[in-house]
């Protein structure tokens, strides 16, 4: 029986194929193939992409650098999903079936600022001293 992400975590397939995608998912930009205006001026950094249990959908977590509006930017390669299905689909010739793609604004960057900020508060540090005493 295959292992599914569960309480576990992903399998050590899905971590494997999800990084072979996020470099060809990478590649793929890096070479400008999408023509759209928003998409070529911006640079995108895929952070994360995670495949579904059965490898039939690729989740790519992508940081748009520099770009005026981000929710844009995820737009348009969603709206683009199925051109960049069939370019990078010569990369991952290997899999059985070739995954579908969606892509998310990778929020994971904010949160760590946050958790950064709040450990440098005051109130934290206080506590903190207190505890090394």
């Amino acid at each position: 029986m295959p292992r599914t992400s569960g309480p576990k975590g992903p399998s050590q397939r899905m971590l494997r194929v999800g990084e072979q995608v996020r470099h060809a998912l990478s590649e793929m930009l890096q070479r400008g193939e999408i023509i759209d205006p928003v998409i070529e001026t911006t640079v995108i950094s895929i952070s994360e992409v995670r495949m579904s249990p059965d490898l039939k959908v690729a989740t790519a977590f992508v940081s748009p650098l520099g770009a005026k509006d981000d929710a844009a930017v995820v737009d348009a390669l969603n709206h683009h999903a199925k051109f960049i299905r069939g370019r990078v689909s010569h990369a991952l010739r290997q899999m059985k079936f070739m995954p579908e793609f969606r892509f998310r604004l990778d929020t994971s960057f904010d949160n760590f600022s946050k958790i950064n900020e709040l450990l440098k508060s005051p109130e934290v540090a206080r506590d903190l001293d207190k505890e090394g005493k």
